[in-house]
């Protein structure tokens, strides 16, 4: 039997950066939470990070929301972590499991974690990442462990045994969740739900497609074939 939306088990977090965009999605009762980065940012032409925020969490002040440091030095790092903490009781905040030299973050993350602050430990490729935050972030606050799942599969590989392995070294720590991160189809939501991963990340333009979930495939043939009818007569095609 096909699966519907209603039917997922797994919790839809909505990528992105356009705060308008953001407000439109909390409304969505499929929605349960947000995730945003710099690369998003700027592709959204966001110029002041604290303002982007500052709206962010007033338009959405209830549901878990991440936001990334920047800074490449863990002492600065350190620094905007704090500060982001500071930013609400729903803010998780991203560091990336090594910075552009290939340096462990985790050392970082136990700090933080120590402190009390919800860390998302993000760019994680390998069942090490998963080891390593698992180890420092186990048993302490509420956090996320976001596995580029979408970018393994980029390079070649199933993601599924790694992310299932990945859920496996994380149930000793409950108070993580397994983010099943970049995903390419609807069916990476399909996959990421039938094998019980916590949350995936979902863009607006992979959420848009989601109302094909367990369409049927007799109806959407007939809706390909009226689209290739449609465009070619207003092209004005002829032979």
């Amino acid at each position: 039997m096909s699966m519907t939306p209603a039917e997922l088990r797994v919790k839809i977090f909505a990528d992105g950066a356009d705060v308008s965009d953001m407000a439109r999605l909390s409304e969505n009762p499929l929605i349960q939470g947000f995730t945003t980065n710099p690369t998003l940012m700027r592709k959204a032409g966001v110029a002041d990070y604290r303002a982007f925020a500052r709206d962010v969490i007033a338009a959405i002040p209830a549901m878990p929301i991440s936001f990334e440091v920047f800074a490449d030095d863990f002492d600065a790092m350190q620094r905007q972590a704090e500060e982001i903490g500071t930013w609400g009781d729903n803010v998780y905040i991203k560091i990336p499991i090594t910075n552009t030299r290939a340096e462990s973050a985790v050392p970082l993350m136990r700090r933080l974690a120590d402190q009390g602050l919800k860390i998302n430990a993000t760019a994680m490729f390998t069942l090490d990442h998963a080891r390593a935050v698992a180890d420092v972030l186990g048993g302490g606050p509420a956090a996320y462990a976001s596995v580029f799942a979408g970018r393994i599969a980029d390079s070649g590989r199933d993601p599924v045994p790694l992310m299932s392995e990945a859920l496996d070294i994380l149930a000793s720590a409950p108070n993580i969740e397994l983010i099943w991160a970049s995903p390419r189809e609807v069916f990476d939501i399909v996959r990421a739900n039938d094998m019980g991963c916590h949350v995936i990340t979902v863009t607006s333009d992979l959420l848009a497609k989601l109302s094909s979930l367990g369409k049927d495939l007799d109806v959407f043939s007939l809706e390909t074939v009226r689209m290739f009818h449609d465009d070619a007569q207003s092209a004005g095609y002829s032979l």
